[in-house]
């Protein structure tokens, strides 16, 4: 039998007489996970995509590996020397594809961002037979496959290495959130769902899912679930004013024009799908550090109450957020660094860059998803140290009713005391 008094939510004493936090999950929490988890998997069977594959577009040719056998250069003439920089052929052997094991002979990449390629090298060569140049192979890009499952496989010893068991889970719950995003949000925004929606859906999907995968069903997984919910809603919120304020319309650069003329797609709630899962990763772990951080106070401070809890709570989120915040902007700075360049030299106005569409878009992100950032800290750390000495109600077991204590018979007169006390009529 267990008599661990935490497991069943029971006060633990310190051995001064105080209380000692566990980590008991308060059942009032259950009433907003278990309508959350319910909404959750009723929107992603509502909304999850039929008829992707119909829509389909396949008129750039076809993709297939190949290998670099030999490259030869020659001087290019002065016709083509205005098109391209470099003259000269690529014989490639096919690796995949029906074409496999045959050799071809195509140009040599050029122009900007094309591929260098030398012997010995794995490309991938699209195939066109109805090219009008009458070449039905070009290299467009180096096969990086091998390259990247090497830093994959790397980056996982890593972190098992670390993290051991707490580690795998991170992985796995890793490995939920790529499926979740891969075979649910972005079909589903293809398959013309509204991009909030999805979002909305995939965002809790992920949430619910991946945190308590990675950090366990305990009360301070919980409450960083419940904050992170709600800093998810106000970010949703937040973000949709600050589009419709700034008129933005989500079109943003020739993949999102592209992506606009060939899917029905409202851009401008992928914008702000594209927000909200931008901030999630941010917000989740502000909210995880917050509730383990005033776990680990009230464990070392036993005496000290929700208030000084929450205060001690928040001096922390405070720094944590500081530099959060700078992370935040940094990263959506560093996506938009070629575009940053290239307005710089061309040598705009500053208020002609800064009101451009472009740059607004990353105005808006930057300031919707610091503002929910924002309200999590507060409102994980109330949580947590509101409920970080609750201890649920014990159940008062039943008053029974004393039993009556049964009366002796008294031996008859002349009844031997070896036989029964009661009279043969009653046998």
């Amino acid at each position: 039998m267990n008599d661990d008094p935490v497991k069943h939510g029971e006060p633990v004493m310190h051995s001064h007489g105080h209380l000692i936090p566990n980590d008991a999950v308060p059942r009032a929490a259950l009433w907003i996970l278990v309508p959350a988890a319910i909404a959750t998997a009723i929107g992603m069977i509502l909304l999850w995509p039929q008829g992707v594959e119909d829509a389909a577009i396949d008129e750039y040719g076809t993709e297939v590996d190949g290998r670099v056998i030999a490259v030869t250069e020659t001087e290019c003439s002065a016709e083509e020397a205005e098109v391209v920089d470099v003259c000269g052929e690529v014989v490639v052997t096919i690796t995949s594809g029906e074409f496999s094991g045959e050799e071809a002979v195509v140009d040599i990449p050029s122009g900007p961002g094309a591929p260098v390629v030398e012997a010995g090298d794995d490309v991938i060569l699209i195939y066109t037979p109805d090219s009008v140049s009458g070449q039905q192979f070009h290299i467009i890009d180096h096969d990086r496959a091998g390259a990247l499952w090497a830093l994959v496989i790397a980056f996982a010893l890593a972190v098992v290495a670390f993290g051991r068991w707490k580690g795998v889970r991170s992985l796995v719950s890793l490995g939920v959130t790529f499926a979740v995003v891969l075979l649910f949000m972005v079909p589903a925004v293809l398959d013309g769902s509204s991009p909030v929606l999805v979002a909305i859906v995939g965002a809790a999907a992920i949430m619910l899912v991946s945190l308590y995968l990675a950090h366990g069903w305990n009360r301070t997984t919980t409450v960083a679930v419940v904050g992170t919910l709600a800093s998810l809603v106000l970010t949703v919120l937040l973000a949709e004013a600050a589009v419709r304020l700034a008129e933005l319309n989500g079109v943003l650069d020739e993949s999102t024009t592209n992506l606009a003329l060939q899917y029905p797609i409202d851009m401008s709630g992928l914008l702000l799908a594209g927000i909200l899962i931008g901030a999630l990763g941010v917000i989740d772990d502000v909210t995880v550090s917050q509730a383990a951080t005033v776990d680990e106070v009230s464990k070392a401070n036993p005496k000290w109450g929700p208030a000084r809890l929450y205060k001690s709570g928040m001096r922390v989120g405070r720094d944590h957020l500081t530099s959060v915040v700078n992370t935040l902007v940094l990263a959506y700075a560093g996506a938009s660094l070629p575009l940053l360049v290239l307005i710089a030299a061309a040598n705009r106005p500053l208020e002609q860059v800064l009101t451009s569409q472009t740059i607004a878009t990353e105005i808006v992100r930057s300031v919707a998803g610091t503002l929910g950032l924002i309200a999590a800290v507060p409102i994980t750390t109330w949580l947590a140290a509101y409920l970080v000495h609750w201890r649920p109600k014990p159940k008062q077991p039943k008053a029974k009713e004393p039993k009556r204590p049964r009366p002796k018979p008294e031996a008859a007169e002349g009844w031997d005391s070896e036989e029964s006390p009661y009279p043969p009529s009653h046998l």
